[in-house]
């Protein structure tokens, strides 16, 4: 078992020796427990059931993970499952906190920065003067996991604004690549904010309560909701961004596509006049063998003079139609 003990000022290794200690001293404490690793989940859950008398279902989701952001009222203690952005600031990270009167225990996979941020402004943050402690944890572990991420969305609007000059300039398959992967980690953000934003508004609408909240605790949960709205509005604006910019670089593979086209007919229309005039006095005929000379006024005249007149009528035609040049109908 990986966690620490914080009690007050003073913050230690959770050990079970430890955790029995603090159970029986009659005093607040937070316990945050890591459960990443083998063999972890059976001695947490066995904490939690036995030491903590915790419902077997809320601690197996909790042992699960793998839930979507809810709060479920029990009797004696408030299970509340949130997200917030992991430590590779690439995936989800998922919290699972267990709320009593006397106490916090929140289970984590792996390293989560959010909780040693909360450690230390626990301390010092105002709203600890206005609430009861567990109140004051759980509103710093949650506000720390949603303000997590404001930056990932804000890298995600720099690098759509840097995709969209590089589309206009010179699209390629890399970048079409680069806007799916920032579509799928947007949605998979959207997919734990939006149940989150609910689960909220159902805390602020006192359709469930946690142990301690009062009216000055409340109010911070409703600047919480506010900050999962802005959130969601941001993914739907962002996606709606990387769709555009998706819609503009099929649009412009497709432009060169058609300009790659038209030059292809172009070069096949000014041979297809030569390919018939080579054609046609190439055919061994016997009256045009007769009466045709072989001097040079006659190759100059007939042979070169006709490919020369054809090749100039396709460039006046070409010219008047617009396909040479830079113009709409280029």
């Amino acid at each position: 078992m990986r966690g620490t003990i914080t009690q007050g000022e003073t913050t230690t290794q959770a050990t079970p020796e430890a955790v029995q200690q603090v159970v029986g001293g009659g005093q607040f404490f937070w316990l945050d427990l890591d459960v990443s690793g083998a063999g972890g989940d059976g001695e947490v859950s066995t904490l939690l059931v036995d030491t903590f008398h915790f419902h077997p279902v809320a601690v197996h989701a909790a042992a699960q993970f793998g839930q979507r952001p809810r709060i479920d009222d029990y009797d004696a203690f408030v299970h509340v499952v949130t997200f917030g952005m992991a430590a590779d600031g690439q995936s989800v990270a998922e919290v699972h906190c267990f709320i009593t009167a006397g106490s916090v225990v929140s289970l984590h996979q792996g390293a989560c920065p959010t909780v040693d941020e909360v450690r230390e402004r626990v301390r010092t943050h105002h709203v600890s003067g206005l609430a009861p402690p567990q109140i004051a944890i759980v509103f710093l572990l949650m506000d720390g996991l949603v303000d997590s991420f404001f930056p990932v969305l804000s890298d995600v609007d720099d690098r759509i604004d840097d995709l969209e000059n590089a589309i206009l300039k010179s699209p390629t398959e890399e970048q079409l690549g680069t806007l799916f992967e920032m579509k799928r980690r947007l949605m998979a953000i959207r997919k734990v904010v939006a149940p989150q934003r609910d689960m909220i508004a159902t805390l602020n609408a006192g359709t469930v309560e946690i142990p301690g909240l009062n009216e000055q605790g409340a109010a911070y949960f409703r600047s919480l909701y506010d900050h999962l709205i802005r959130i969601t509005d941001q993914i739907d604006s962002y996606r709606d961004l990387i769709n555009g910019a998706t819609d503009t670089h099929l649009s412009m593979v497709s432009n060169r596509l058609n300009v790659v086209m038209k030059q292809l007919a172009v070069i096949a229309t000014v041979f297809l006049p030569l390919s018939f005039l080579t054609g046609f006095f190439g055919q061994n005929f016997s009256w045009m063998i007769s009466h045709a000379e072989n001097g040079a006024p006659y190759f100059f005249g007939i042979g070169i003079g006709t490919e020369v007149v054809a090749l100039v009528l396709l460039f006046v035609l070409f010219k008047r139609r617009g396909w040479l040049g830079s113009g709409p109908t280029a």
